[in-house]
């Protein structure tokens, strides 16, 4: 908790009025590889309590379309259309699909699994929500579209990676600033959806 409160990205977040530390995350990905573009539209997975979503929306200046998804609530965000609900369920796919009318250009996925102390369990469930992410993207996303997606080293990350990397052109690591040093966090980033996968 004494780590949390003084983490510099924590302090940063309050004092700016963010939702949470991890929109620095992605502010730093999209400083470097350029993702968010106004007029997009943009499925952003895992996004509760919204600092992702926060970041999307100043990023695309009130012109596009972004879709918030989390089991758990979310406080409303203005230029966010929220369903709560689980990827893996039919309905809360048809949701997604009646406010895209289709395809995305952009899907991000911060999703991580609640925590059980058990380092074996807590990986595979972590990779398991790693591959839901991968497994919509595949499906709804336009040719030329991206995905950035949480995961952590360790078990199952290495055949996961073969399985962006299978998906789509190109395939990038990232660790930002704002992750800890001691996490194993990483993000990866899927650029051009391979055709006739």
């Amino acid at each position: 908790m004494k780590e949390h409160v003084n983490d510099e990205f924590v302090q940063r977040a309050t004092r700016e009025g963010l939702r949470s530390r991890a929109a620095y995350k992605l502010m730093e990905i999209d400083d470097r590889d350029r993702l968010i573009h106004p007029g997009q539209t943009v499925v952003d997975l895992g996004a509760a309590p919204g600092g992702w979503s926060e970041v999307v929306t100043k990023k695309m200046k009130g012109k596009g379309r972004i879709i918030a998804v989390d089991l758990l609530e979310m406080n409303p965000l203005p230029g966010v259309e929220f369903i709560q609900g689980d990827i893996q369920n039919g309905d809360t796919l048809e949701r997604i699909m009646a406010l895209t009318e289709g395809y995305v250009d952009l899907v991000i996925s911060d999703m991580a699994p609640n925590i059980s102390g058990i380092g074996i369990s807590d990986q595979a469930r972590a990779i398991g929500l790693a591959e839901l992410a991968l497994e919509f993207s595949c499906g709804h996303l336009k040719p030329n579209g991206s995905f950035l997606v949480k995961v952590f080293q360790g078990a199952g990350f290495e055949a996961f990676h073969r399985m962006l990397r299978h998906s789509f052109i190109r395939v990038h690591t990232r660790k930002p600033k704002a992750s800890r040093d001691r996490s194993s966090e990483l993000y990866l980033l899927g650029q051009h959806l391979k055709q006739n996968i």
